[in-house]
């Protein structure tokens, strides 16, 4: 598939997709819980129904309600021999669920597709055996064949390279009845990730005592956790429409709970930085380009209006005492070694920052669905944005003309929503080959940015 963006100005209210961070959780907590579940605001990624395929397949029955909650029924981990799953190409849904397919003593075998077969998973190798799981892998990538049952114990973990492992480790020892059990990591990343974890498990009624990310220890089990989940908006996702606000905006994002635990929120911070124009109400963000000022992530006192209607059905920001400043956005700093998805929609929005934008954290991306450093470093190539690799920090030279050009998503969801983004403000269409790949987490993407008032052309 083809999506072609042309220059366009955005206006109007969107609602943010909901994060397959929080659904996967969701589904796994769901399947470990005996009993039904209720999972409210459910996503619909190709990694979210990834992450259902899994969970029926070990064995939780899953049904589509009225209102199109979804009710998941389980009386845990119940596999039959021979059994084999499909993660699709998630990250996050593998990492995870190993652990947890290990809890069964049956073999299981476990498969992956696009990308996810060459992503390296020796530490299954390493830790899996520690805990009486045998484990067989093609070279420390996919597929992989398990055998339990886990058996908690004692042991520390490498947490450099990826914090979703620990995650699975976490609710696969809270299953397993892992009271005095201790789970120790080293160099830890992504710690909010960590974080959306152990809110999810306590919401379903497990203990964990994290002591200060190096140390996690399991309690008694609390039998009286909820049993209805309501997945959260994505601030992955919702990061790129953010940086569309800023870019070509103004617009309203809703469902972006600003106390969240998604490290992606720190998406706010670098829109602060660069001078947009941030204001957040009781129900929506409002971002647009640069104003008189500062840039403040504030809110607006109750007595300010929420904006007109355009006479479409949709609400306009009014911009009241927001003039409107010529000066444009300007470059900034960040580090994203905690939150590296944000890579592309911040390349996205250093792209029209005057000056050099700095990003570290660049190790963090060899790793993804491709090799994101050096993609972003030519993809943006193509539209004239000259990107620097210089071990683990980017600069990107910000403030020239975009230029129109035919460009390729590499099979990465998110670097073809940064170029579409990226396209919005571009000084000819841009064209994006392999636009499909936004399925992965969010694919109603082009969608949202035509009911925004992108001028967007979908060939199938």
């Amino acid at each position: 598939m083809e999506t072609t963006i042309e220059p366009s100005l955005l206006s109007g209210v969107i609602l943010a997709p909901a994060s397959k961070s929080s659904m996967q959780r969701a589904c796994a907590a769901a399947l470990l819980r005996a009993g039904e579940t209720v999972i409210r605001h459910p996503g619909y990624s190709n990694d979210d129904k990834a992450a259902l395929g899994v969970i029926r397949d070990l064995g939780a029955r899953v049904s589509e309600m009225a209102d199109g909650s979804l009710l998941v029924s389980s009386n845990g981990v119940s596999a039959s021999a021979g059994l084999e799953v499909n993660c699709g190409e998630s990250g996050l849904g593998l990492r995870m669920f190993a652990p947890i397919i290990g809890l069964s003593d049956k073999v299981i075998r476990v498969r992956g597709e696009g990308s996810l077969l060459k992503r390296p998973m020796d530490f299954f190798d390493e830790i899996f055996p520690q805990l009486g799981i045998r484990v067989v892998s093609n070279g420390g990538k996919l597929p992989l064949e398990i055998q339990g049952p886990l058996q908690p114990k004692d042991i520390e973990i490498d947490g450099s390279l990826s914090s979703q492992f620990l995650t699975g480790l976490l609710f696969a020892f809270a299953a397993a009845g892992a009271q005095g059990a201790a789970i120790r990591v080293r160099d830890l990343k992504s710690k909010p990730y960590i974080d959306l974890t152990l809110q999810v498990m306590k919401h379903f009624g497990w203990e964990v005592e994290n002591r200060d990310y190096k140390e996690f220890l399991f309690a008694a089990d609390r039998l009286a956790g909820q049993r209805e989940y309501t997945v959260e908006g994505d601030w992955s996702g919702g990061a790129f429409l953010l940086v569309a606000g800023a870019v070509a905006g103004p617009i309203s994002v809703r469902g972006l709970d600003e106390w969240s635990t998604q490290a992606d929120k720190a998406i706010l911070q670098a829109l602060c930085d660069c001078g947009a124009s941030v204001e957040i109400r009781e129900t929506e963000m409002v971002i647009g380009p640069a104003a008189v000022g500062r840039a403040e992530i504030g809110r607006a006192p109750k007595s300010e209006g929420r904006g007109r209607s355009d006479g479409e059905g949709r609400s306009r920001s009014d911009g009241e005492g927001r003039q409107r400043s010529d000066k444009g956005l300007k470059a900034f700093s960040f580090n994203a070694t905690d939150c590296p998805d944000l890579f592309p929609p911040l390349v996205a929005l250093a792209a029209y920052c005057k000056g050099v934008t700095t990003i570290s954290g660049v190790s963090r991306l060899a790793h993804k669905e491709s090799n994101r450093g050096l993609t972003l470093q030519e993809e943006f190539g193509k539209m004239g944005v000259a990107i620097e690799l210089d071990g683990d920090v980017m600069r990107v030279q910000g403030g020239g003309v975009i230029r129109g050009a035919r460009v390729h998503s590499r099979h990465d969801h998110r670097i073809a929503m940064a170029c579409a983004v990226a396209a919005l403000k571009a000084g000819g269409p841009v064209t994006i080959e392999v636009a499909e790949a936004i399925d992965k987490s969010y694919p109603d993407f082009y969608r949202d940015l035509q009911r925004l008032g992108a001028n967007v052309n979908i060939e199938l």
